[in-house]
């Protein structure tokens, strides 16, 4: 069968148009904003790490963690940025004020990462210590004589928010 002019006519012209194409700009601007999204997002860390075996006391501190050395304190161990340092009972019968083994362990800390100077010209590091609430005054104490004695001063204890009384 023999097509028409008009039919011959009608045939190029959809032949010439029926090229696929995909619009990339809309989908590059949503990648775009996606990435911008999860840069800003990523880098706001403020949560301690976690573990079971520590139960944080509670408090109504507003000031959110920041960033820095943790020191984590069980009832067994001591670890510092997860890595097992000392047993509580060794660190217990030490006559000393300070632990040798945590020592040892924030000297190697401080050589990775450089040091805050402060007005006086004296070196400051911050840490975090993660201690459970029924730990001893006692080796709470020696292990915060340990890091002020190895330029970590700036020492914050890790707390639990503590839920306010919508009652008063």
């Amino acid at each position: 069968m023999k097509l028409s002019h008009r039919a011959k006519r009608m045939d190029r012209r959809h032949k010439r148009s029926f090229i696929a194409q995909v619009n990339l700009v809309s989908l590059m601007d949503i990648f775009t904003i996606l990435v911008f999204f999860l840069l800003v997002n990523s880098s706001n860390t403020t949560q301690l790490p976690s573990q079971k075996t520590i139960k944080l006391p509670e408090s109504i501190a507003e000031e959110l963690p920041k960033e820095t050395l943790v020191i984590m304190v069980n009832n067994d161990n001591i670890l510092v940025n997860g890595r097992l340092v000392e047993s509580v009972a060794t660190a217990m019968t030490l006559p000393s004020d300070t632990i040798p083994e945590l020592q040892k362990e924030l000297r190697y800390q401080a050589s990775k990462a450089p040091a805050q100077v402060n007005e006086l010209g004296v070196a400051e590091r911050e840490v975090t210590i993660m201690g459970d609430k029924a730990i001893p005054y006692k080796l709470l104490r020696k292990i915060m004589m340990t890091c002020s004695t190895n330029e970590y001063s700036n020492i914050s204890l890790a707390v639990l928010k503590k839920l306010e009384d919508k009652a008063s």
